[in-house]
C-alpha cells in the first residue's frame, strides 16, 4: 500500500471512530470546533490553522471537505504551546446525578467562554488599597479578572435578580436596576456568570448565591452543573420577615434561599463560627441561679465503663463512682474542682460538676437562619441584605486578607462587611445608581478603594 492510500484509509478510519465515539454518546457535535473556532480560541487566522493541522501539530479528523478538533486534542496543544489559561472544558452532566436542565437559549461552557468579550478597565479613582469598585457589566469584567485573579477569590457572596420581571426604585422613584430576565433567559444570565465564578474561585474557596423560593429549584441543577453536586453543602433557609400574605391563597412566604457550595469540599474554608445561646435558650438549659444572679446547670462527674488502668476508678472523698462507671476525671482535677467550689452535691449525695451559662462557647448554627431585612427607611438600596448575615458569612467562610467578591454589588453590605472583618475585597455593579450608593457608603466607614469603570 502507497503512502497516499495509507493516509486515506488512516482518515477513515478515524471518521468511522469518530461517529461510534458520537453515536455512543461520549462526544457531541457541540465538543467539536471547526477551523474556524479553533482559530479564535488560539486568535490566529483560519489559514495558519489549517496549516497547523495539515503538519500534524494539531490532530483532527476530515469530515466531507472540512475539519473537526475535538477538545481533548485542542488542550494536548494548548498544553504542548504553554497555553494552560486557554484550556477548554466538557461539563460532565453526572456531576447533577444524570438530571439536566434544558432550555432553547442554553449555551455551552466552551460558547460562553468564547463568546464572552473580557474588557479593559478605565481607573477612576486611584488609592493604594487592593479593594475594588467596578462599574460594567459582570460578565466582561470577570472575565477580565481571570486573568489576575483565576483561583485566588476564597469567598463570593451573590444577590443576584431572581427573574421577578420587577423595577426597583428608590425613594425619589428613580430606578435603582431593572430585573426584566425572566423564564430561561434569566437562567442562562446567571449561568454564564457562574462559570466564570467558579473559575475565580481559590480551590478553598465557596460561593453563597442568594435567590428567591420560585426559581431556586432550577437554579440548584445549574449550580450541580458547574460546581458538581458532591460539591453542595448547604441550602440555607434564611426567615427574611415576619409573617405576612394574610390574604394570600396558599401559605404565608417569609423565606427565601442561600445556597452555599465549595469549589473543593475537601479544602473549603470554613471556620465553624459558633452562635451564642439566646435568652430563652439560657434560661432553660441553664435553669439554677446563684445567689450572685450567675446562671447554671450541673453535669455529671462519672461515665459509662470501668477503668482497669489509672485512678479514674479509685475513692475520692470517701466515694467511688457508681457500679459498672467511673469518674470522668482523675483524681486531682476532681478535687481542683471542689477546692474552687465547683462541685454541687444532689439530695442524694452525688457530685455534679457545675457549668455556668456565660461560659458556654456557643452552639453550630443550622441551616435555618433568622436574619429579617431591615425596614425601606433603614436601607440605602432596594435589595441591600441584613448585615449581621453577611458578616457570619465572611467570618465562617474566608480568612483574614482573603479576597471576598459580590459581582451584584448593590448598596456595597458585602464589601462594607469584608472590610470591617479584615478581608480584601471586590464589588462590581452595572447601576450607576448602585455604585454612587456605594461610594457614599463606603465614604461613611472610611473604606479605601479603587474605582474602575468600562
Amino acid at each position: 500500500m502507497n503512502l497516499s492510500k495509507f493516509n486515506d484509509f488512516v482518515y477513515i478510519i478515524e471518521k468511522i471512530y469518530l461517529y461510534i465515539f458520537i453515536y455512543k454518546g461520549n462526544i457531541s457535535m457541540k465538543e467539536l470546533y471547526t477551523l474556524k473556532e479553533l482559530s479564535d480560541i488560539l486568535n490566529i487566522s483560519w489559514q495558519s490553522t489549517r496549516k497547523k493541522i495539515v503538519n500534524n501539530e494539531i490532530n483532527a479528523v476530515k469530515i466531507g471537505k472540512s475539519y473537526r478538533v475535538s477538545i481533548l486534542e485542542i488542550n494536548k496543544y494548548l498544553k504542548k504551546m504553554g497555553l494552560n489559561n486557554k484550556e477548554i472544558k466538557i461539563i460532565d452532566n453526572s456531576n447533577t446525578k444524570n438530571c439536566v436542565l434544558n432550555y432553547a437559549n442554553k449555551k455551552t461552557y466552551n460558547e460562553i467562554k468564547m463568546n464572552i468579550s473580557p474588557t479593559n478597565f478605565k481607573l477612576e479613582k486611584s488609592s493604594i488599597s487592593n479593594n475594588l469598585l467596578i462599574q460594567g457589566d459582570n460578565l466582561s469584567i470577570m472575565k477580565k479578572l481571570l486573568d489576575t485573579h483565576k483561583d485566588k477569590i476564597d469567598l463570593i457572596y451573590i444577590d443576584p435578580p431572581f427573574g421577578t420581571g420587577q423595577d426597583f426604585s428608590l425613594y425619589d422613584n428613580d430606578t435603582a436596576y431593572r430585573d426584566k430576565l425572566i423564564k430561561s433567559d434569566f437562567l442562562e444570565f446567571l449561568r454564564e456568570r457562574l462559570f466564570i465564578i467558579y473559575e475565580l474561585l481559590s480551590e478553598k474557596g465557596s460561593l453563597y448565591l442568594h435567590i428567591d423560593k420560585h426559581i431556586s429549584h432550577y437554579v440548584k441543577i445549574i449550580l450541580d452543573e458547574i460546581f458538581g453536586y458532591k460539591n453542595f453543602i448547604n441550602e440555607i433557609t434564611r426567615i427574611k420577615c415576619n409573617p405576612k400574605n394574610f390574604d394570600r391563597k396558599g401559605y404565608g412566604n417569609n423565606t427565601d434561599s442561600i445556597f452555599y457550595y465549595a469549589k473543593n469540599r475537601d479544602k473549603q474554608i470554613f471556620n465553624n463560627i459558633t452562635t451564642p445561646l439566646e435568652e430563652n435558650e439560657k434560661n432553660k438549659l441553664y435553669d439554677k441561679i446563684l445567689e450572685n444572679g450567675r446562671r447554671y446547670t450541673t453535669h455529671p462527674l462519672h461515665a459509662p465503663g470501668v477503668t482497669k488502668c489509672g485512678d479514674t476508678g479509685l475513692e475520692w472523698r470517701g466515694m467511688l463512682p457508681p457500679k459498672g462507671r467511673h469518674w470522668r476525671y482523675t483524681i486531682d482535677v476532681l478535687e481542683n474542682l471542689y477546692q474552687n467550689n465547683l462541685i454541687e452535691f444532689s439530695k442524694t449525695g452525688v457530685p455534679r460538676k457545675i457549668v455556668f451559662a456565660d461560659e458556654h462557647k456557643g452552639k453550630k448554627k443550622q441551616d435555618i437562619w433568622e436574619y429579617k431585612d431591615k425596614g425601606k427607611s433603614y436601607i440605602t438600596y432596594p435589595t441591600e441584605k441584613n448585615h449581621d448575615m453577611l458578616s457570619y458569612i465572611i467570618q465562617n467562610s474566608s480568612n483574614r486578607n482573603s479576597i471576598v467578591m459580590d459581582c451584584f454589588g448593590g448598596s456595597g453590605s458585602t464589601a462594607i462587611n469584608a472590610h470591617l472583618n479584615g478581608r480584601k475585597f471586590i464589588t462590581i455593579d452595572q447601576s450607576k445608581i448602585a455604585i454612587n450608593t456605594m461610594k457614599e457608603n463606603f465614604k461613611k466607614y472610611g473604606i479605601e478603594y479603587r474605582l474602575y469603570s468600562i
